[in-house]
């Protein structure tokens, strides 16, 4: 609408200096009965060198205008934030995935926690202890053995559960960045890629912690097993602390 005022002015200006030679031509003053106009060649050519230079400033004008117009608009598309956002449920993933690892039974996910169980239950085994204490030691590993690989388990669950989430998320934000309007719109989908893409090696490290404490449990259990083993062997082997010959009794002392 403006470039079309812009031109009907010029179009004005230029019809009113063509016009001009009409109106200010000399007249020159006859009688009644001779009146004629005088034609004047070199001013009527000047006016129009002159309408022709102005609507040549008014064109040039007019371009420039339309060139910040076009400049502004493609400022404003270049500005235009994106009308998504994938934080929330990529938080949401990884909270889940933290609360499942804090659920860890038994020994926890933590470098005090675990120091203390395995001097309590891993260490080396006393040659003093009892039978209900050695009996007592080995189920508690056996115990921390099978709830690590049941936390393992339940945090591939966790892990697999978020991969239809995952892809849903990264569809629409491939979308997004095919169909943005601007660089900011297309920077803003290719940071939240990029969070999708953290967000799923995080679940993807929690998922190697998960089963490499599973297996560090299965192994620590086997060599505490291994040692009392031994121990209970040399219990039994030892002299006056062995094995001791008696009378059994049998069928009600018959």
């Amino acid at each position: 609408m403006i470039i079309r005022r812009f031109r009907s002015r010029a179009v004005l200006v230029a019809a009113t200096f063509l016009a001009a030679p009409l109106a200010l031509s000399p007249v020159l003053t006859l009688p009644a009965f001779a009146w004629r106009i005088v034609f004047d060649p070199s001013n009527y050519a000047q006016n129009v060198l002159t309408a022709a230079r102005t609507l040549e400033q008014i064109n040039h004008q007019i371009t420039s205008l339309q060139n910040e117009a076009t400049m502004l608009m493609n400022q404003a598309r270049n500005l235009a934030s994106l009308p998504f956002s994938s934080l929330q449920t990529l938080q949401q993933n990884v909270q889940r995935t933290q609360q499942l690892l804090s659920q860890a039974q038994n020994i926890a996910f933590d470098v005090q926690r675990i120091d203390q169980a395995f001097q309590q239950q891993y260490g080396n085994v006393s040659m003093s202890a009892t039978d209900q204490q050695l009996f007592a030691d080995a189920r508690a590993r056996w115990q921390n053995t099978v709830g690590g690989l049941q936390d393992a388990m339940r945090v591939q669950a966790g892990v697999v559960g978020n991969i239809d989430t995952n892809r849903t998320q990264m569809s629409e934000l491939v979308g997004r960045s095919q169909s943005a309007t601007g660089a900011l719109q297309a920077t803003q989908a290719g940071n939240q890629l990029l969070a999708l893409q953290s967000q799923q090696l995080s679940d993807l490290i929690a998922l190697l912690a998960a089963n490499g404490r599973a297996g560090a449990l299965t192994e620590a259990e086997r060599t505490a097993a291994a040692e009392q083993g031994r121990i209970q062997r040399e219990r039994f082997l030892t002299p006056d602390a062995g094995y001791q010959p008696g009378n059994a009794q049998m069928f009600n002392g018959n």
